[in-house]
């Protein structure tokens, strides 16, 4: 099994949100020890997702010259999307019951090695496409 580890969009946004307070220190550290050791990955969707979130939505917007850097520095994290992983996308949408872009996340995942994805949004514990599920904040 692979020591990669996805890591989902609201990692990458508690990490940059002022207000997420203890979430935002989870975060941190899970994203730096990623770093330290080489093993994160994640998708174009997820820096998307990240972008739109931090400059738009959080109470204290990042600004877009700041966003635009976080997104160039985990670039070289990112995993390429292509047909392959929408249509086993579509696969695991229906095999899992989860919806389309939780499922597209897990095809990037499977795609990039990982053993493990972590997220705030999947159901932690859980196995889907061989690939188990954590919350970092859970617990």
């Amino acid at each position: 099994m692979s020591d990669r580890i996805f890591v989902d969009s609201n990692i990458l946004i508690y990490a940059h949100d002022v207000d997420a307070k203890s979430k935002r220190e989870v975060a941190r550290s899970v994203l730096g020890e990623l770093w330290s050791q080489r093993t994160g990955v994640l998708s174009l969707q997820v820096l998307q997702e990240f972008y739109v979130n931090v400059t738009r939505k959080i109470s204290f917007p990042l600004p877009k010259p700041v966003a635009r850097m976080v997104v160039n520095s985990y670039a070289v994290w990112c995993v390429e999307t292509t047909p392959a992983e929408i249509s086993t996308a579509f696969r695991i949408e229906d095999e899992s019951r989860i919806g389309f872009w939780d499922a597209l996340i897990v095809a990037s995942a499977a795609k990039s090695g990982a053993s493990r994805i972590l997220s705030e949004d999947l159901n932690a514990g859980q196995t889907i496409a061989g690939i188990r599920i954590e919350n970092p904040f859970a617990g």
